[in-house]
């Protein structure tokens, strides 16, 4: 019990740093977005992971080369669609605002986290004849429910207040671009799931080099999450620097875009926080990967925990923030019903998941047991 209860605080320690992330840009100036973009994705997808492994998994390099090459290719793979999730998550931010957001992002993300592998293994018609598979449906029903509702609160958003009072909180504020690249976001953000389920092999090995140096398995995730974020980094990169060269904002890594003097305080302010960003981002899967390792029979519901506990600090921001401020007390029920509903949505995906579990057992037993499972 003690460390399925530590697993819980790793997964909201997570949550509170994926909520959290973007709140160092905001401070950033006379940047481009694709500027202070690269330069935070630089620190949590290759500095921060790198630094991480190095210091708490021995001669990790030579545990990726034991790992089976299908493995690192799979989780590589899945990283760079996570990226293109990853990258499109950020201008949902931009147009939307932490709180709406997140919602919408993260409730298409965890629909088709839970969705897609067995669709794709062909297991989809075996889980809607299970009671589990029943559950984990209606879960995915309601967290759909509440993405409409947050939608809705958006539409109401959109209509009560003025230009100048949606660019207030929110300077870029879009609602149909915004929706547009919530909902390809999530749907691509999922993929991360399966880099990380793809990169098991991996994690074994690193169990058992952790195991022989003495330290405990709790890190054995982190060389995964290294070729994972590889793979991320290299979708952000490219779309990155593409955007550099066609708008030639590529001049402001060395000096702002409206100052004549090559360096100056100010900019080491921008590297400063886009390191503060970056690297808060990556303490998300630090957390995740250490939470999975204590949850034990209850690690199916790791997904589930990380996605809420993110929209309730993407929430709590959002309202800090002031981001609904100037709409009604309606559009603000709205919000507060759609984060209900998808929290709720994912205590039920949780509990079909633990039913599967529970099924699952039965039916090894009574395999084993020699009797028919029913």
């Amino acid at each position: 019990m003690p460390d399925i209860l530590l697993g819980l605080i790793y997964h909201w320690i997570g949550g509170l740093a994926s909520a959290s992330f973007y709140l160092p840009y905001r401070f950033v100036r006379r940047w481009s977005w694709e500027t202070y973009w690269m330069v935070g994705g630089f620190f949590s997808w290759i500095i921060a992971p790198c630094l991480a492994v190095s210091i708490l998994v021995p001669d990790w390099f030579s545990i990726l080369r034991q790992a089976p090459l299908h493995s690192l290719e799979w989780a590589y793979f899945f990283g760079a669609l996570w990226g293109i999730g990853g990258l499109t998550f950020g201008l949902t931010l931009r147009y939307l605002g932490m709180a709406l957001g997140m919602a919408v992002a993260l409730g298409f993300c965890a629909a088709f986290g839970t969705l897609a592998p067995p669709i794709f293994s062909g297991d989809f018609l075996v889980i809607v004849k299970t009671t589990s598979g029943m559950v984990i449906l209606a879960g995915v029903a309601i967290t759909l429910l509440g993405i409409s509702i947050n939608g809705l609160a958006g539409v109401r958003k959109e209509k009560e207040l003025t230009p100048e009072q949606k660019t207030a909180a929110i300077k870029e504020f879009n609602f149909s671009k915004g929706m547009i690249t919530a909902i390809f976001s999530g749907i691509m953000s999922s993929c991360f799931a399966y880099g990380l389920a793809s990169g098991k092999p991996l994690a074994d090995i690193a169990r058992v080099s952790l195991a022989e140096t003495g330290r405990p398995a709790l890190w054995q995730n982190l060389p995964v999450l290294v070729v994972v974020l590889w793979g991320g980094f290299t979708t952000n990169c490219l779309w990155s620097i593409w955007l550099s060269v066609r708008k030639k904002s590529y001049r402001e890594y060395v000096s702002l875009n409206d100052s004549a003097e090559p360096r100056d305080e100010s900019l080491t302010t921008n590297y400063f926080f886009c390191a503060c960003a970056g690297v808060t981002w990556y303490l998300q899967f630090f957390f995740y990967s250490m939470g999975q390792t204590k949850m034990g029979a209850y690690e199916f519901s790791s997904w589930t925990l990380h996605m809420a506990s993110i929209i309730i600090f993407s929430t709590i921001w959002g309202w800090l923030l002031r981001e609904w401020r100037g709409t009604s007390l309606r559009t603000h029920l709205f919000v507060g019903l759609g984060l209900v509903c998808l929290l709720f949505s994912t205590i039920v995906i949780g509990w079909g998941n633990y039913l599967g579990s529970g099924e699952k057992t039965s039916t090894t037993a009574s395999v084993q047991e020699g009797q028919p499972s029913h």
